[in-house]
């Protein structure tokens, strides 16, 4: 089991590296703020990761998301390997490009065609300018708590740390995320709470014809997870129609996780354009657009060297193909769901006032909560310092989550072993809070 104490390395890695390198980290997702300094990783496989002092961890992070098959899956590894010896980048398309969209169109409900990105920061900023380029129309209606990039108009109202600072629940303040955030990028957007459909009917009757696009996570995954409301999806893509205005699912989390076909599946509700990336090819970097043809044919072409190079698009296929062998989808909710009601029955006994509950292979834990929330501003209600013991003390013993949410993912890697291990890890942990 790893042991703080034996984690030196990694520290010392962090101090070296924090004198070259911005923060110490290449993202800000690497690190959290409370953190000392992060795990340093050194290898990977299936489901377990081992850091530099040769700790090994059953791992719930999934490198945010994309490690669906866990790490290092033989048949992506032997697809990217074969690919590596045909050549990485010919910036020219190649047969695989037309198999694999072929393929996206066939399994993404509205995917008439699709569009090509590294990323989904730069996915978004494609989602917008076809909106506008087809509405003719220049504002973007979005979520408190949703992240759908870090482009200046895309980080707007993500996470602010206080309900105080969101202003009134039917006029909300924006709220820039960054030094540097131009003020104008404000201007065409606007924000609202989330699963609240008659605050979309006001702004919508108001703004209708400025609007080009509302764009939604389909659950909120950005924050600590909030599920939509029954008949909420139904409801966007119903005032969208009305309103010539185009509906945008940012599937980037929920996209081949939820189901083959995203959220739009799982749900059964179709937008107009989606937001595709992490899992889609299994760890390598591929992002992009899906959507109704007459929009994407707005005249918008997206720029970019390593879009849909070989080495990703031969990822995304053999990923595609082992997510649609029969069982895969089912043994991960299976899995999950095995964790979320483990923790609840634990911390049940326990006296431990917490939330724990899951959707397909994606599970959720909070603390001072015991029912589901329904917005942004609820999230704020959770008691963040008790996760980040629990999560600490977890990390201790060989078990490791999200550093600052409570948003966890499973992979088809993953084993009831796995769940047996985390929940007897769990047990203890909460066993040392409640004593606490």
């Amino acid at each position: 089991m790893a042991n703080r104490q034996k984690t030196e390395r990694s520290k010392q890695f962090f101090e070296e590296g924090r004198h070259k390198l911005v923060g110490g980290v290449a993202s800000a997702l690497h690190k959290a703020e409370w953190e000392e300094y992060p795990i340093y990783i050194e290898r990977a496989l299936g489901s377990r990761i081992y850091d530099v002092d040769g700790n090994e961890y059953v791992d719930y992070f999934g490198g945010y998301g994309p490690m669906i098959l866990g790490y290092c899956p033989k048949a992506v590894d032997q697809a990217v390997i074969e690919q590596i010896g045909r050549g990485t980048q010919f910036a020219a398309p190649f047969p695989q490009l037309n198999q694999l969209s072929n393929k996206l169109t066939q399994i993404i409900p509205c995917a008439e065609l699709v569009s090509y990105t590294c990323t989904g920061t730069e996915s978004n900023m494609l989602n917008f300018r076809l909106a506008r380029a087809f509405t003719g129309k220049d504002k973007i209606l979005k979520f408190e708590g949703h992240y759908h990039g870090w482009s200046d108009e895309e980080w707007i109202s993500h996470n602010p740390p206080l309900v105080k600072m969101l202003g009134p629940r039917n006029n909300p303040w924006k709220v820039l995320s960054s030094p540097g955030q131009r003020l104008a990028a404000l201007d065409d957007v606007l924000v609202l709470p989330w699963n609240d459909l008659d605050l979309v009917r006001q702004v919508v009757k108001r703004h209708g014809h400025e609007i080009a696009a509302i764009i939604t996570e389909p659950v909120m995954f950005n924050a600590e997870p909030v599920m939509p409301k029954p008949g909420y999806l139904e409801g966007l893509r119903a005032i969208t129609q009305e309103s010539e205005i185009v509906l945008i699912f940012d599937e980037v989390i929920t996209g081949f996780r939820l189901a083959l076909g995203g959220a739009q599946q799982f749900y059964g509700v179709t937008p107009d354009l989606c937001t595709f990336a992490k899992a889609v090819a299994g760890g390598y970097p591929l992002a992009g657009v899906a959507g109704k043809r007459e929009i994407l044919e707005s005249g918008v072409q997206p720029a970019g060297t390593f879009n849909a190079n070989p080495i990703v698009v031969a990822a995304a296929l053999a990923t595609i193909a082992e997510l649609e062998k029969p069982g895969v989808y089912d043994r991960m909710a299976r899995i999950t769901r095995r964790l979320a009601e483990g923790v609840t029955e634990i911390a049940s006994r326990k006296g431990i006032v917490l939330y724990s509950a899951s959707i397909a292979s994606v599970w959720q834990l909070e603390f001072g909560i015991t029912a589901p929330m329904t917005d942004y501003r609820d999230t704020l209600k959770v008691d963040k310092s008790r996760y980040q013991q629990f999560r600490t003390l977890c990390l201790d013993r060989g078990i490791r989550f999200h550093p600052s949410r409570g948003r966890f993912y499973v992979s088809a890697a993953h084993t009831d072993e796995d769940v047996d291990r985390t929940l007897v890890v769990v047990e203890e942990v909460l066993a040392e809070i409640a004593r606490a």
